[in-house]
């Protein structure tokens, strides 16, 4: 496994991370959680030690199955989880009010089983509450030992700029692929800021693992389809030429299709930790083992064009 230090903090990162959503059990289908819970230890195992998670992921349920998995083992992880993202039932509530951004971080110690979080993220904006009213109940949380350092999540350059008027970031989390690249100037930026990057969606939702031959139905439950365009046309077709270049490359190094696709990701020079979920042991091995190699420069031409003659540049 590769690290990279994190911004201007003092973390320094797998080059892959561990993302939790799936382990919420309640958008992705049903995930069985002892399985969760051995897929996180082996990803430790192969040297990922940045476990991004939310209270939004399964209102608790993916803190609390982070926390059973790295009982014994704090000192090897790097916790990141976030705020302002609330379940009510099926629906995401967006509020950075401060009571609720204190009541999200004493849940989630207590969640997590862990004294303090090594990197707190505002997981969206929230329009109706003043950003320096959020961010002066983060900095007395932080006074107060909660958290180590802030960073933020799908935030835009002119929130950036504004936050970064008001206290340090360290990082962004925005969604980032060769299936979602309309990030890109917002990424550019924080590499001029000194920020770190932590791309989720790595894979496109498993469409860039090369797992799908045919367009899935999903079980019920399994909300994929309907958060990611990737999985309707015209995406669909578009998406499975793109997944045949990667094929091809992935069979020169004989390597599995996801490598080639998260290591595209960790070979742009802004990103600094490629967050990829896994709902198995084995699957969490697999993306950890695309740290061992690296694309060619060539490969990533070869990519890169495929990507402009089949999107359209």
């Amino acid at each position: 496994m590769r690290y990279k230090k994190l911004g201007s903090s003092d973390l320094n990162v797998s080059v892959v991370g561990l993302g939790t959503w799936a382990m919420g059990n309640d958008f992705w289908g049903k995930v069985d959680d002892d399985m969760s819970i051995y897929t996180i230890q082996k990803a430790i195992d192969c040297g990922i030690n940045l476990i991004d998670t939310a209270p939004a992921y399964g209102d608790g349920h993916a803190e609390r199955i982070v926390g059973k998995a790295i009982k014994g083992r704090r000192d090897s992880v790097i916790i990141a989880t976030k705020c302002g993202t609330l379940r009510d039932g099926k629906n995401f509530i967006r509020s950075l009010k401060p009571k609720d951004i204190r009541k999200q971080i004493e849940n989630s110690l207590r969640f997590l089983d862990i004294d303090f979080i090594d990197l707190y993220q505002i997981h969206w904006p929230d329009p109706s509450t003043p950003l320096e009213e959020s961010v002066n109940e983060l900095l007395k949380l932080k006074e107060e030992g909660k958290f180590r350092w802030l960073g933020v999540s799908n935030f835009n350059i002119d929130l950036l700029n504004k936050i970064m008027s008001l206290t340090e970031i360290v990082s962004l989390q925005p969604p980032y692929s060769l299936l979602q690249r309309d990030t890109e100037e917002v990424i550019t930026f924080c590499r001029e800021k000194g920020l770190g990057v932590l791309s989720y969606g790595s894979l496109g939702a498993g469409v860039l693992s090369g797992k799908f031959k045919e367009q899935p139905k999903f079980e019920e439950g399994d909300n994929r389809s309907k958060f990611y365009p990737f999985f309707r046309e015209p995406l669909w077709s578009k998406s499975m030429q793109l997944v045949d270049v990667l094929r091809d490359i992935a069979a020169r190094h004989d390597k599995p299709v996801a490598h080639v696709a998260i290591n595209w990701v960790n070979q742009q020079d802004r990103i600094t930790t490629a967050l990829v979920g896994a709902k198995t042991p084995e699957q969490a091995e697999q993306n950890a083992m695309s740290a061992s190699w690296e694309l060619s420069q060539d490969e990533i031409d070869e990519i890169n064009t495929a990507y402009d003659r089949i999107f359209g540049k």
